[in-house]
């Protein structure tokens, strides 16, 4: 099995507290600026950031949440929050396709954390150089996890084979494992939600159709299954359909949401560092000046960074709630769709803000502040969207909707 190599980024994981956790040292600054360099190219020509891959899997950063003694980082989720607020900030398409990636090391770490050594094999993969995909959208579906329209076949062997279609698969041009779900509808106990691992191979049909506003650089394409067979040793779990308890169910809402909140979060901060430098450096002809001077100059900023401000905060406290298998019962729901909601909402409230401080030179494409304004759209359309979230925040405080 691959493990780090020495020159990576000490393990700050011991007895199970996290110390001297420095992100730099994971994320330099020299790297991040490689990154964002990039992200504009990778942004104009709709491409895929393979050498920000490259340079992320040199660092060992795939295998972050992945256990120390099986060669990788031994970090928890409150610590990978950070560092991917902190790769947000340079290239969000970079940092929102590894964060898919991350999610299933994440899921695994949840489910280990509780006893449950099911996904042992994603760590295994990811300290060995594997790439994880997240199959989990299908277009129409907003049963997310609580259904699906692919098919899960049940093989004599224990294996199945999922045909259908999944959307948004990031990471599309260099994944090595999927993992997905599917309804098995044929077995003696159906229906029951399959989840399973498939590896890249010729029932799995990647198309070329990702051509989008933002977020160009996660190459988020359509992914079709045709027959695509998950070994039995690869098929993880199988639940009822439905809101949930099982931890797998948890495992994914938990890391999804909080990774996610992340990179938009991370993005928030650097639309604010971009209002400050550019309030800093741009002159009123009017007064002489530097606009941040401005009074109403002044009062944007002071917007952004109120707003920003509360995000990390609440993103730390969550994550260390999961990570030290705190118990907030019905409400672990609300509270994981609610900072996911807010941080998205938020990130787009500050960029916008940014523009206006910034002026009309943010309107070009080639501005940094126009590609962090159309990757920031994104967010509102990943789950939980606007609606699901208030829905599942109304049923937290209110109880459901009676028939």
């Amino acid at each position: 099995m691959a493990r780090r190599a020495r020159s990576g980024p000490p393990n700050p994981r011991q007895n199970g507290c996290v110390t001297d956790f420095d992100p730099a040292s994971y994320l330099p600054d020299d790297l991040l600026e490689r990154f964002r360099t990039r992200a504009a190219t990778h942004d104009r020509e709709n491409t895929f950031p393979d050498a920000d891959l490259a340079e992320l899997k040199a660092a060992g950063y795939l295998a972050i949440l992945a256990p120390a003694d099986m060669g990788g980082g031994g970090l928890g989720l409150a610590e990978a929050s950070v560092l991917q607020q902190r790769l947000a900030g340079a290239a969000p398409a970079t940092a929102l396709a590894v964060n898919m990636h991350l999610v299933w090391t994440g899921v695994a770490k949840v489910l280990a954390d509780r006893g449950i050594d099911a996904l042992r094999f994603v760590h295994e993969g990811a300290v060995a150089g594997e790439v994880f995909a997240f199959g989990i959208s299908e277009a129409g579906n907003d049963l997310v996890l609580f259904g699906s329209d692919t098919d899960a076949a049940p093989r004599p062997d224990g294996s199945y084979a999922f045909t259908g279609t999944k959307i948004f698969t990031s990471l599309a041009p260099v994944w090595t494992q999927l993992g997905m779900h599917g309804l098995d509808t044929t077995s003696a106990d159906a229906p029951k939600l399959v989840y399973g691992f498939v590896p890249r191979g010729d029932a799995v049909v990647t198309r070329d159709d990702w051509d989008t506003l933002g977020m160009r650089g996660t190459q988020s394409r359509t992914t079709e299954l045709r027959g695509a067979v998950a070994p039995a040793d690869r098929v993880v779990r199988r639940v009822d359909p439905g809101p949930n308890p099982d931890p797998i169910v948890f495992g994914i809402f938990s890391v999804f949401e909080l990774l996610l909140a992340s990179v938009y979060t991370g993005i928030a901060r650097r639309a604010l560092d971009l209002g400050v430098e550019t309030a800093g450096r741009r002159r009123s002809k009017k007064t002489g000046k530097a606009y941040s001077q401005d009074p109403d100059i002044r009062w944007r900023i002071a917007e952004m960074a109120l707003a920003y401000d509360a995000l990390p905060p609440e993103l730390a406290a969550l994550s260390r709630d999961v990570d030290g298998l705190v118990n907030h019962g019905p409400r672990w729901f609300s509270l994981l769709a609610g900072v996911k909601h807010r941080a998205v909402t938020t990130a787009k409230r500050v960029v916008d803000e940014a523009m206006l401080v910034a002026g009309g030179s943010s309107y070009f494409s080639a501005n940094e502040l126009s590609r962090l304004y159309r990757d920031v759209l994104a967010g509102l359309f990943h789950p939980s969207d606007p609606e699901s979230a208030h829905s599942t925040v109304a049923t937290a405080w209110l109880g459901p909707v009676e028939d």
